[in-house]
C-alpha cells in the first residue's frame, strides 16, 4: 500500500475548514455554478437564482472572503466569477488533510506545489 503523509500548517487547516463552511451552504453552491467560467452581476445572479438580491449580496461576501469568487468593478457594476484556481488549491488540502494515503493525494500536492512556484519563476524570468 502507498503511504503519504504531509504535515499541514494550522494556516492551511484552517483554510480548508473554511472552504468546507463556505461551499456548505446550497445557494452558495448555486451561485458558484453560476459564476463558474463566467463574470456576472448581483442582479443577474439575483434573477437566475430567484432569490433577494440583499441574500445574493450576503452569500458573495461570504465566498468572497473565503477567496472562492472574485469581484471586477467596472463602473457602477461588479462582475463576480468563480476563482477555479482557489477552488482547486482548498479542494487539494482538502485531501491533504483528509486523505493523505491517497496515491491522488501525491499528485495533487506536487500539483499545488508548482502551482504555487511559478509566480516566483514568472518574478525571477
Amino acid at each position: 500500500m502507498y503511504i503519504y503523509m504531509k504535515k499541514l500548517k494550522d494556516r492551511d487547516l484552517l483554510d480548508a475548514v473554511a472552504f468546507a463552511k463556505a461551499i456548505a451552504d446550497e445557494t452558495r453552491q448555486r451561485i458558484m455554478k453560476l459564476c463558474c467560467c463566467r463574470r456576472l452581476t448581483v442582479s443577474e445572479i439575483t434573477e437566475q437564482i430567484g432569490v433577494s438580491q440583499p441574500t445574493v449580496s450576503h452569500h458573495l461576501a461570504i465566498l468572497r472572503d473565503a477567496g472562492l469568487v472574485t469581484a471586477d468593478r467596472e463602473g457602477r457594476e461588479t462582475y463576480y466569477s468563480l476563482n477555479q484556481e482557489r477552488i482547486t488549491a482548498c479542494c487539494g488540502r482538502l485531501m491533504l488533510t483528509f486523505a493523505p494515503e491517497e496515491r491522488i493525494t501525491h499528485q495533487v500536492d506536487r500539483a499545488l506545489k508548482r502551482a504555487q512556484a511559478r509566480p516566483a519563476e514568472m518574478a525571477n524570468g
